[in-house]
């Protein structure tokens, strides 16, 4: 056999670098509304999502310039509302419908997968769920959020009760029973409470949400571009009764200087006590997020041996920390079954740690368990003022 000549000494293969992770702005929104037919709904074509980078990617794709002024609609003055909010949202889509079909411009979204927040543009109407058609208005909303979310890309929907419902006695009580059939049990939607409002509250607050960091609160952040009648705003007990059948009023804080609108409360209408809160649902979607995408690279790479598994943990350390250090998390603890096994010298194993390892060698599966600690923001402040004289 020929051997090779010692001669150039050094060969240098170059190898391309790894590709890039995969990236998922939280803060990305669709809009979802209705718009004329023809030339005064824009050149967009409906149920097609279209990016809408400034308004007036808004004016040529949904409506239309007429001698200077907007032919204004529906899904225009919602999209503009989402463009009002400071800090904005870092993608907006607008989906225009035909004619009351939601269910097939949402479908339209389906392929749209950085999207993380949808709201129906200006809607009110409950609608009704999938049954022998498919679900209508805003339950058409709650069933794309939901089964989207089941498919593991996760959304959460924005909705609004009817803010031109009277003030009554029973605001409360009447309020909860129009649109209780909306909660969902995977806490998926948001339902906003702005009685008087003249203006699609749900996009305007969901475009607000998505413009801040998923471990902020949303209590008591700025709403921009509604204005509600003081005689309509909500009084301290519906306040507390909205809130505590997880609505999210909109309200105008007299301990905040100006007047401005603000969330009252952070709540997902959801039946699941344990998933209450927008902060904490955005978070976990961005963490499941950021460990799918990190962890996807070792599939078909890394080895069920203690190299391989090791290997996995630094993995999952290096997409979790820096979220430790940026104070998302407070702290979070990596286990792997598997990886505990095989630190144990083989003469060591009991018949167990065999059996567990064996089964993880043959299905080529491993367990990976991850444990977040997540400290949430103070939403409420129980002070006992003692005077002493």
């Amino acid at each position: 056999m020929a051997i090779a000549a010692a001669y150039p000494y050094v060969e240098v293969k170059i190898v391309p670098p790894p590709a890039p992770l995969a990236q998922r702005s939280p803060g990305v929104i669709a809009v979802v509304g209705k718009a004329p037919s023809g030339a005064d709904g824009g050149a967009a074509p409906p149920n097609t999502p279209v990016r809408i980078e400034t308004l007036d990617d808004a004016v040529t794709n949904f409506a239309r310039l007429n001698a200077g002024n907007v032919l204004r609609n529906a899904l225009y003055n919602s999209l503009e509302l989402a463009f009002l909010q400071d800090p904005r949202p870092s993608k907006v889509y607008g989906v225009k419908v035909s004619g009351d079909d939601y269910a097939v411009a949402l479908a339209g979204l389906e392929a749209a997968d950085d999207v993380t927040m949808v709201s129906l543009a200006n809607e009110v109407a409950v609608g009704t769920p999938a049954g022998s058609g498919a679900a209508t208005n805003l339950h058409a909303l709650k069933a794309h959020v939901e089964s989207m979310s089941a498919a593991g890309q996760r959304r959460l929907g924005f909705a609004m009760v009817d803010p031109a419902e009277a003030k009554s006695a029973t605001y409360v009580a009447d309020i909860v029973a129009d649109v209780t059939s909306l909660k969902s049990s995977t806490s998926r939607m948001v339902m906003i409470a702005a009685r008087g409002a003249t203006v699609d509250a749900a996009t305007a607050a969901m475009a607000a949400v998505a413009g801040l960091p998923v471990h902020h609160s949303i209590v008591l952040k700025k709403i921009r571009g509604i204005t509600i009648p003081v005689a309509q705003q909500y009084s301290p007990s519906e306040i507390k009764g909205l809130s505590e059948a997880n609505l999210t009023p909109v309200i105008d804080p007299a301990l905040i200087t100006g007047e401005s609108l603000h969330f009252a409360d952070g709540r997902l209408f959801t039946s699941d006590a344990s998933m209450l809160h927008v902060d904490l649902v955005r978070t976990l979607d961005q963490i499941e997020f950021n460990l799918r995408a990190g962890l996807i690279g070792l599939i078909g790479d890394s080895r069920i041996t203690k190299a391989g598994m090791t290997q996995l943990k630094v993995q999952v350390d290096s997409i979790l920390g820096p979220l430790q250090r940026q104070a998302v998390i407070d702290d979070y603890k990596v286990e792997i079954p598997v990886l505990d096994i095989l630190r144990i010298p083989e003469a060591a194993r009991t018949t167990i740690d065999t059996a567990i390892l064996t089964t993880a060698r043959e299905n080529r599966t491993v367990d990976l368990v991850v444990t977040i600690t997540y400290g949430p923001a103070v939403s409420r402040l129980l002070v006992t003022l003692v005077a002493k004289f």
